[in-house]
């Protein structure tokens, strides 16, 4: 007959254990194994069922020393304790009903199904997302949103968004889910942060990237600018000859790492040609063309 060790289901290491030890080591596998905290595992669901089917047997003192006979005679001839399967659905295993008799199954269904309700589970977790400038997140604020509830209703929360979020990282609120079962604690609301780029600035990774608009002449004689960071102006020196899609950077002005420490300020140099001319300017560009050997194109 195959045989099943609710000894060792149940982590104990013998039978010599009293009712209550039993019901503590139930109840705190019961716990750990239950499917409201294991939701979509089914070697937790099929652990969930064992667990229950030893305690039935362990837990009355009748059954426990029927068992025991069994128990201690396989032990006795050192043989492997098999699993029993049970049929699909089923919360008993065939060894377990050939112990028991054909009727202990209604009667374990409903023993079970009274343990499951009886244990308390958390409530599930709520996740939604929010958008933020990256001057917001740099500094950080406190920010308030309004939700709805499972029930329908809106309800508003504050959110304390700390100074150097980072992109996608969640802010968690801890009891703002749905409600526990049977008396468990509340599920949390975990509020994910997007980081919006704009006109100023654009962040990737620790760095803050912006444009550098100049005059050909800026580009093509060089210049020193005063540029505006997230935080204060920073000046920067342009060399001669610098191109369109050129970058120069100005280090520990980015934005903040996480460690104490910042990225850098990256400025993308964009060359700008005036769409309207003076007379004078007109004269000077038409000057520069006739005495350059200036050719981008090649010959």
């Amino acid at each position: 007959m195959i045989f099943k060790d609710y000894y060792k289901i149940l982590e104990l290491n013998s039978n010599k254990v009293s009712i209550n030890e039993i019901k503590i080591a139930y109840r705190e596998l019961a716990k750990k194994y239950h499917p409201d905290v294991n939701v979509g595992n089914s070697i937790a669901e099929e652990r969930f069922k064992d667990i229950n089917e030893a305690y039935r047997v362990l837990s009355d003192t009748k059954s426990k020393k029927r068992y025991d006979r069994m128990w201690v005679n396989r032990r006795g001839k050192k043989k492997n304790f098999e699993e029993s399967k049970r049929s699909e659905g089923s919360l008993v295993s065939d060894f377990f009903t050939m112990f028991f008799g054909q009727g202990a199954n209604n009667e374990d269904t409903v023993e079970v199904k009274k343990q499951k309700n009886k244990i308390p589970s958390k409530g599930e977790n709520i996740e939604t997302e929010i958008n933020v400038s990256i001057e917001d997140a740099y500094f950080g604020l406190e920010k308030k949103i309004s939700l709805r509830t499972v029930k329908g209703s809106m309800k508003t929360f504050s959110v304390k968004i700390p100074a150097g979020i980072r992109n996608g990282e969640k802010i968690r609120l801890m009891g703002q889910g749905k409600d526990g079962k049977n008396g468990g604690s509340n599920g949390d609301l975990f509020i994910k942060i997007n980081i919006e780029n704009n006109s100023k600035f654009r962040l990737v990774n620790n760095d803050l990237y912006s444009d550098l608009y100049l005059t050909p002449w800026e580009a093509a004689l060089g210049t020193r600018v005063s540029i505006n960071g997230i935080d204060d102006k920073a000046s920067l020196f342009v060399p001669p000859g610098i191109q369109s899609g050129e970058k120069v950077k100005i280090a520990g002005k980015g934005y903040k790492d996480g460690k104490g420490g910042r990225g850098d300020l990256v400025t993308e140099i964009k060359i700008m040609v005036p769409k309207s001319l003076s007379e004078e300017e007109k004269e000077l560009f038409e000057k520069l063309r006739e005495t350059s050997n200036f050719m981008p194109r090649g010959i």
